[in-house]
């Protein structure tokens, strides 16, 4: 059973398989996203935070999902134009996929089962975030109203780059 995130894969936004090793040695903050939702204001913070912390070895990667009150009812194109048009996001986005329930992504079965045993639990809403260390260790996990803005938030990140 794999330890590290980065021993994972994610599918990107044109369907092809993305090694999760290719972010190793960064601090990756993890988020399950949707574009039509009341948390979805946060992309702004999410692209503010990697704009101020990119360069020391941040990665945001945004993984969409229509598992929460069909919020993400978007395709993979759609859903990159709404984020790159409205938020001006640079930060990775990968394809949409479940992140809840038994059809999971491998990733998110690691990151809310196995990862960390005092953050296990299935992801309650859209935008639930996790921070994960430089060796691929899930070191905290945000609820979807803590906004990386957030001095908790930054704190976290900061001890970690």
């Amino acid at each position: 059973m794999p330890n590290s995130f980065f021993e994972y894969s994610a599918q990107n936004l044109k369907g092809e398989t993305t090694p999760l090793n290719t972010f190793k040695g960064k601090v990756c903050l993890v988020v399950n996203t949707a574009s039509a939702c009341g948390f979805t204001p946060q992309y702004k913070d999410l692209q503010d935070t990697y704009t101020k912390y990119r360069d020391r070895g941040l990665e945001v990667l945004a993984f969409p999902s229509n598992d929460f009150g069909a919020q993400e009812p978007g395709s993979n194109e759609e859903i990159k134009q709404f984020c790159e048009l409205k938020y001006r996001t640079t930060f990775p986005l990968f394809g949409k996929g479940p992140v809840s329930g038994v059809q999971k992504q491998p990733v998110f079965k690691f990151l809310t089962e196995e990862a960390h045993p005092e953050q296990t639990g299935e992801i309650a809403w859209n935008f639930e975030k996790f921070l994960i260390d430089r060796n691929g260790r899930l070191i905290k996990r945000f609820k979807s109203k803590a906004k990386p803005s957030d001095p908790e938030f930054t704190q976290a990140i900061e001890s970690l780059l």
